[in-house]
């Protein structure tokens, strides 16, 4: 068994440094592409990088097939697994819109995109542990699986209405758009200060428990990976020589994850602010130049395309079977646990826009805006509901 999880960790590894240098090659067919009425190859450096982004892939496939014959179930039981599964699928879905529509630009962020999740993923625990009860269930697969597919499609309306913003507005103007849009990029470096806070101090081997009392009065014990500047509820410091936190949380709070994310903000905005000092432009400015050759019209249908089929299967896999499964599991269809609330606000919101697409003519920009908001709330349903807020899905972190 530790055999097969070593292998698959190698593979996962094998994957990303793949997918890494995958972008660099639809980078350089952008480059090459910049005297043509489109970026939108073939040419020699995109089919060299969608060959090793196949390879890529079916390497993660191949970790992922390891990992559940190690397991005994498949391996999207906690937040690594699930993260690193996320990442996979938003590649999968890429690499057959790419055989659709041939844009080196959608490989390029579709390809940070997962990049940043597998990493992110991979600061999570990546211990195989047996199930709880719970999810001992072919429903796991069926469920978690079905709607992670579902996100990943959805999340490349994203990654095409990044590429249309930055296409249609003028990232030096001092406007709402040009703002929000720089927000966006902002986000994705925190995204960035995350993966470096969390490297450095897994590298300085930092360490530090606290006693604390849970929501059901339960005395807990919580080892925090990185100073706490917020602590549990009513938690005591028991290693010496570490933080102290000024605030403690109440119980309903997971206190060790709101620290981690406030690192995050912390770290992230310096990194941001030091790019900004040093090139003395907004870091939409910077990247604007990849979008040069963009189809408007073509990333648009890529987009709108995207949550055609993803909103369906998503549908599927996050609504019907989450409540088959909820009714054999905790019998009830229905809980308003936050999890599910979330999926059900997810489902809302892109119902809606269908709706204010194809009956309102919401094009272009105005569908770009909300394929980005649609992903801020699948990434608030995979972080901070899975990580702050307590619920019967706690088990996903």
């Amino acid at each position: 068994m530790n055999d097969l999880v070593q292998l698959s960790g190698n593979l996962l590894e094998t994957a990303f440094i793949l997918y890494l240098i995958a972008t660099l090659f639809f980078g350089g067919g952008i480059r090459e592409n910049r005297n043509r009425e489109n970026n939108a190859g073939p040419n020699r450096w995109s089919k060299i990088a969608i060959i090793i982004t196949i390879i890529g892939f079916a390497s993660q496939l191949g970790y992922f097939i390891l990992r559940w014959i190690a397991g005994g179930h498949a391996p999207v039981s906690n937040m690594f697994e699930f993260t690193t599964f996320f990442g996979m699928m938003i590649v999968g879905a890429f690499i057959v819109l790419y055989f659709m529509y041939k844009l080196n630009t959608l490989g390029i962020f579709a390809l940070v995109v997962s990049i940043l999740l597998i990493a992110y993923g991979s600061m999570f625990p990546s211990d195989i542990s047996p199930l709880i009860p719970s999810l001992n269930s072919h429903w796991l697969y069926i469920h978690v699986t079905t709607a992670a597919i579902g996100q990943a499609i959805l999340s490349l309306s994203f990654v095409a209405g990044i590429i249309y913003l930055l296409k249609s507005i003028d990232t030096e103007e001092k406007g709402k758009r040009s703002f929000w849009l720089e927000s966006i990029m902002y986000t994705l470096i925190l995204a960035v200060g995350f993966m470096l806070v969390t490297t450095g101090f897994s590298v300085a081997d930092y360490k530090a428990d606290f006693n604390w009392i849970n929501k059901d009065g339960q005395e807990k014990i919580a080892s925090y990976a990185m100073p706490a500047l917020v602590g549990p509820h009513e938690g005591e410091l028991l290693t010496e020589n570490k933080l102290t936190p000024k605030i403690f949380t109440p119980a309903i709070i997971d206190a060790k994850r709101l620290n981690s994310m406030i690192w995050t903000l912390i770290t992230g905005t310096v990194i941001y602010w030091l790019i900004r000092l040093v090139s003395r432009r907004r870091i939409s400015t910077l990247i604007k130049p990849l979008v040069k050759k963009v189809n408007l019209d073509l990333i648009d249908e890529v987009g709108y395309r995207s949550v055609l089929i993803g909103f369906p299967v998503f549908a599927l896999g996050g609504l019907i079977f989450a409540m088959i499964w909820a009714q054999i599991a905790w019998t009830r269809f229905w809980g308003w646990d936050p999890k599910e609330v979330w999926a059900l606000i997810t489902f809302l919101f892109y119902a809606a826009f269908l709706h204010l697409r194809l009956s309102r003519g919401w094009h272009g920009e105005k569908s770009a805006w909300l394929a980005v908001i649609g992903f801020a709330i699948i990434m608030f349903n995979l972080i901070a509901v899975n990580l702050i807020l307590a619920g019967l899905h706690s088990y996903a972190a």
